[in-house]
């Protein structure tokens, strides 16, 4: 059966008023008074801690002008901002599956399928989670779950400035770097292009209708 999900394209949006949004429509999910919703959003820099971040993971060479959060999501610390896209689904895997690996290997396949879509082949590490080119992450991944409700999601680094990386430790991962769609490739795409194959990737993932959403 095919469920149906609302999309909210948040277009760029402050991360704090995103944040808050996220926690409406988690509430409205959970109660039932509001389908499925797939949030996407592109943000100013910020760097985010999840809730057992060591903090010794923001260095002291990172650039000043990104705003700090501590949130509720798992993982530890990684970067947002301009370039990025960032997508929020809250969803009630009650309708999907009750399982948290299913979800977080769902969300890594809808990463690596956008991506094919623009001719890069990236995969999977053995025992951490994102997506990968090679030894650099291009997909970072940070999820809450309450009451099979999630939210949060994940990030694709699409025309993203990489400086913003070398001031953290991404997701407390010493060994390997960090990539963009742009660095592969050699130029600039088109965002609107890459989120509108992220929402098609979705559908097909989680078997889902998409029904616009208001802004």
């Amino acid at each position: 059966m095919q469920k149906v999900v609302n999309i909210l394209d948040l277009g760029k949006m402050e991360y704090q008023s995103t944040w808050d949004i996220q926690k409406e429509y988690h509430q409205k999910v959970l109660s039932k008074k509001e389908p499925d919703t797939l949030i996407i959003v592109e943000h100013e820099p910020v760097y985010t801690f999840g809730k057992n971040s060591d903090q010794n993971h923001l260095l002291q060479s990172a650039p000043s002008d990104a705003k700090v959060f501590h949130i509720e999501r798992g993982g530890d610390i990684t970067y947002h901002g301009p370039g990025q896209i960032v997508v929020y689904p809250i969803l009630d895997l009650n309708r999907y599956k009750k399982s948290i690996s299913w979800y977080m290997r769902t969300l890594e396949k809808v990463i690596i399928a956008t991506l094919s879509d623009f001719g890069i082949d990236a995969n999977i590490k053995k025992g951490l989670t994102g997506v990968w080119v090679a030894d650099e992450k291009i997909g970072a991944q940070g999820v809450r779950i309450s009451r099979w409700v999630t939210m949060h999601g994940f990030a694709l680094n699409v025309n993203t400035d990489l400086k913003y990386f070398s001031g953290i430790i991404p997701c407390g991962i010493f060994e390997y770097g960090v990539t963009s769609m742009e660095k592969i490739i050699g130029k600039k795409q088109n965002l609107e292009k890459v989120k509108n194959n992220v929402i098609q990737n979705f559908n097909r993932f989680f078997n889902l209708k998409m029904i616009a959403g208001e802004n």
